[in-house]
């Protein structure tokens, strides 16, 4: 992503902790969990790669494409998901954001600060308003979660799914602000 590094180096942090206990997650005994934090682990890991600073590592230009490919399958993953639960629509708004961004990051490689002027893209506008109103609305939901018990393990803890959640929803706002 473009801007300055060191937010870039704390969005990369907050994406790979994020993956790393969705994968953990992976290990609870729900399946729904199991299938849903794999969705999550995949766009945590894929955000903390395009959020690495670009004075840092510039991928080279085949990587894009990839992007794009990865995150339109899991957006037609999230999409044929959602006819049976309609959290799986937020993970194809998230995962069409990704391929949004993928597209904007390959159609601009040396471009160093904002969009030059011409204001915010309106698909841009739109998911900065929809991920704000998510981080929002997950922000408050997170407030009154009640204690699980002791035999909860790390992968079926509500609280923790949901700061997951939340922390993604603030990381894709920060990546589409530095687009």
């Amino acid at each position: 992503m473009h801007g300055p590094a060191s937010p870039g180096w704390l969005l990369v942090a907050v994406c790979a902790a994020t993956g790393a206990y969705c994968l953990l997650r992976m290990r609870s005994h729900v399946e729904e969990q199991r299938r849903t934090a794999g969705g999550e682990a995949l766009m945590g890991f894929g955000m903390a790669a395009m959020a690495v600073p670009a004075a840092v590592f510039t991928p080279p230009s085949w990587a894009w494409p990839g992007y794009v490919a990865v995150f339109g399958a899991a957006a037609l993953h999230a999409l044929w998901s959602a006819r049976t639960g309609t959290h799986h629509l937020h993970h194809l708004v998230g995962a069409a954001a990704m391929v949004y961004m993928s597209l904007t990051m390959a159609a601009s490689p040396g471009h160093q600060g904002g969009h030059g002027g011409s204001g915010i893209p309106l698909v841009t506008g739109a998911l900065l308003v929809y991920f704000t109103a998510y981080v929002l609305l997950s922000g408050l939901r997170l407030v009154p979660v009640a204690a699980v018990g002791a035999g909860a393990g790390w992968g079926d803890r509500p609280e923790l799914a949901r700061a997951c959640r939340l922390s993604m929803g603030i990381a894709m706002v920060a990546m589409l602000l530095t687009l």
